[in-house]
């Protein structure tokens, strides 16, 4: 698990996991493991979930004893059960009364300080904090487990865990849970044990303890912590080394809801977005929602293409990843004292000490061309002539061959100069340019040229920047749904990490905390200010959360061209964790508002019925267009081609703020072609305190660009408060394979 942990945050496109698409097949003969989904729990009081599922089985199978047939029941949130089964008993079980849907188990991938200094979360008194109720907060983590002994999860200093917790720690030997990581449960049969440190990471971001003077080997030293340090942590297991079963994720959303958590965070999912009523995540985050509880997730590392984004339905928030104002660069000092900015986290001290450089080009061997070995591809390196230099790559591989080989240091081309990555040896990132300037420098002489590698922190960075590994819309699956949603800190951030994971692939050192990016470190982020406005409004739903953060958010930069470099990148823009506080306004959402919301997209009711659970007839009077549903932010991709075009968008505001209140509507240009906004009516008017306000937005224009989305955004203001939503129109053809 360790080697899946690091490549998922670590080196870019060409190590960062993502989903496989294969199915689960099990190696008993024939047979597959499938997920038997069959909706909402029964309400007789009589009814047994384990007992029906073993007589549908039985009745199926013909066979008495289930032992090797029933692989897990879901029975505390909604109903099924997964199992090994053949083809044909797979088609005559979907055909039985009860059964909503059957789909094969699939594996899921990992997306994968002073971040929260940053956003404006402050530590300890500089920062609002109600410290009563942040205690009596759940946060449950899926993922790769958790490291019970870590710092940042310690118990001292809490009191027992809430009354409503239901959860268990079933840790087995050596795992022990406290009144900080208050549960632990493992769907993998390794035990709930991080061995990865991916889930540790994630947890201690999200929620865990100010741990001071703490560092990844001196680097980015300081104190280390989650948004909600106060509260309390559930951990549940769904990840091993091969991946994230789809028949695991469904048991721990079946666990944590019934569990009495109060917020999920999932850093897991498809390298791209999955048809809802295919997807374990949005069917169990559509039962977290039903029962009052947000779910915040990974947007995927595929960035900058477009159309990649994961988890795009609007009952998941879905998180984007940024940059902070602080980054690691390590230096290329080159002989005649020229030096070159690199990216890496790089621990390694060479002591001012300059060895000679060798580029792969000159160190050939004779099984592979110039231009290969160029690259440094494993076996292309003739071992004489690179031992004891520093190896210079044109691509990422002689990371992995540069031990082999005995090269001192690796320097190479990186396609994310955005990124530092932590590496097993000296190590340094260059731009295309800079790498080029390197290789003509060492081909321009006869004797050998020599660099030394030095690392350092910068801090000038004065806004984020959208990663360019962070996935990019639009949203393909519900296309006038603008995702994702939010964008985070995910860039270079030093969290707890597991003892038995590895830093960086073929890692030997052992670590208790690392730096790591990607999505899975913008999502726990997140879901800890998602907590932290919990803490002070605990009767808020999901919605209403995710509203008073997105529409309180942050402008921000993109990296790139093209849509890579607008809304499609960070949704309604960067979190700010004070400003959710008092958003003024809200877009709420219940669960009828989806259901509606799916109608518009013409779902069936058997569809219906695999997401929500439920039996639901679609009418004219619970379906809505998908552009109308509440959301705090507004699109609409066009069809056809005709050069002018009117989208309208219908909304509801909720007052959170102040009685007494008037808030005017303004419009601010975005990208690409000039929107023409009206909004009906320009000002709302609010006498009392959760009064609703409706209005609409009419959009108008002409010959929309093609390479970029059109935007603008809309804010209503009383002076004091500012809520801001995109809207967003498109007309492109993207490739959506």
């Amino acid at each position: 698990m360790a080697k899946l942990a690091a490549s998922s945050c670590l080196l870019s496109c060409l190590l960062i996991m993502f989903m496989s698409s294969v199915s689960a097949v099990d190696t008993d003969g024939d047979k597959q493991v499938y997920i038997v989904y069959m909706g909402s729990l029964s309400s007789r009081a009589d009814y047994m979930p384990t007992s029906d599922h073993i007589s549908i089985l039985q009745e199926i199978t013909g066979e008495s004893l289930m032992e090797g047939r029933l692989v897990r029941s879901y029975k505390r949130s909604f109903n099924g059960f997964a199992a090994r089964l053949t083809e044909s008993e797979r088609t005559r079980i979907a055909e039985m009364e009860g059964v909503v849907s059957v789909f094969p188990n699939k594996m899921l991938q990992l997306h994968t300080s002073t971040s929260w200094d940053f956003m404006g979360l402050k530590e300890g008194k500089k920062t609002k904090r109600n410290p009563t109720v942040e205690s009596d907060t759940i946060i449950g983590v899926i993922d790769t487990g958790i490291t019970p002994e870590s710092q940042s999860f310690s118990g001292k200093g809490f009191g027992p865990p809430p009354k409503r917790w239901k959860g268990v720690c079933s840790g087995g030997k050596n795992f022990t849970c406290n009144n900080k990581l208050i549960g632990a449960r493992d769907y993998t049969s390794e035990g709930p044990r991080d061995i990865s440190g991916h889930g540790t990471h994630t947890a201690s971001t999200a929620a865990g303890n100010a741990v001071v003077d703490t560092s990844f080997f001196g680097i980015g030293n300081g104190t280390v912590r989650g948004g909600v340090p106060a509260s309390r942590i559930a951990a549940y297991k769904v990840c091993t080394d091969s991946g994230c079963s789809s028949e695991a994720l469904m048991a721990a959303f079946d666990d944590a809801i019934a569990d009495g958590v109060d917020l999920i965070t999932i850093s897991i999912g498809f390298k791209f977005p999955s048809m809802f009523e295919d997807d374990p995540i949005a069917i169990g985050a559509f039962h977290a929602m039903a029962k009052g509880i947000l779910t915040v997730s990974s947007a995927g590392n595929s960035g900058p293409n477009p159309t990649t984004v994961s988890h795009v339905a609007p009952w998941i928030f879905t998180v984007a990843a940024s940059t902070t104002n602080r980054g690691f660069i390590t230096k290329v000092v080159l002989g005649n004292g020229k030096t070159l900015d690199g990216r890496s986290v790089n621990a390694f001290d060479m002591k001012g000490k300059k060895y000679p450089l060798v580029y792969g080009k000159s160190a050939a061997s004779s099984a592979c061309s110039a231009k290969t070995a160029g690259l440094c591809a494993p076996e292309c390196l003739n071992k004489s002539r690179v031992k004891g230099k520093i190896l210079v790559c044109g691509g990422p591989s002689g990371l992995k061959i540069a031990k082999s080989v005995g090269a001192i240091a690796v320097i190479s081309k990186t396609p994310r100069p955005d990124v530092a990555f932590t590496h097993h040896l000296p190590a340094s990132g260059l731009t295309a340019k800079d790498f080029k300037s390197l290789v003509s420098y060492i081909e321009s002489a006869d004797s050998p040229r020599a660099a030394v590698l030095r690392t350092e922190t910068i801090f000038n960075r004065t806004s984020p920047v959208i990663a360019s590994f962070s996935s990019r819309g639009p949203n393909t699956i519900a296309v006038d749904i603008l995702k994702p949603d939010i964008t985070a800190p995910g860039v270079e951030i030093l969290a707890a990490f597991s003892p038995d994971g590895e830093p960086s692939e073929d890692d030997t050192r052992r670590v208790k905390y690392s730096v790591f990016s990607g999505t899975s470190m913008s999502c726990p982020h997140v879901a800890g200010v998602a907590a932290y406005v919990k803490t002070f409004h605990p009767k808020w739903s999901p919605s209403m959360i995710q509203s008073a953060i997105m529409t309180t958010a942050w402008a921000v930069k993109a990296r790139g061209s093209g849509i890579a470099s607008t809304e499609f990148a960070y949704g309604a823009g960067h979190v700010d964790p004070i400003a959710a506080l008092n958003p003024g306004l809200v877009y709420e959402l219940e669960k009828a508002d989806h259901i509606a919301f799916l109608c518009g997209m013409n779902y069936t009711s058997k569809t219906l019925k695999i997401i929500s659970g439920d039996t639901v007839k679609c009418s004219k009077k619970n379906k809505i267009l998908p552009r109308n549903l509440n959301y705090p932010s507004m699109s609409a991709k066009l069809s056809g081609s005709a050069s002018t075009f009117t989208v309208t968008f219908s909304r509801t505001l909720t007052n959170v703020g102040t009685p007494n209140s008037t808030y005017k509507s303004k419009v601010v240009a975005g990208h690409g072609s000039k929107l023409n906004v009206k909004v009906t009516p320009s000002v709302l008017y609010f006498k009392t305190v959760n009064e609703k306000q409706s209005f609409k937005v009419t959009v108008t224009g002409r010959d929309l660009d093609s390479e970029v989305p059109s935007s603008a955004n809309l804010i209503w203001s009383d002076g004091t408060h500012k809520v801001k939503s995109p809207i967003v129109v498109y007309e492109m053809i993207v490739d959506e394979s």
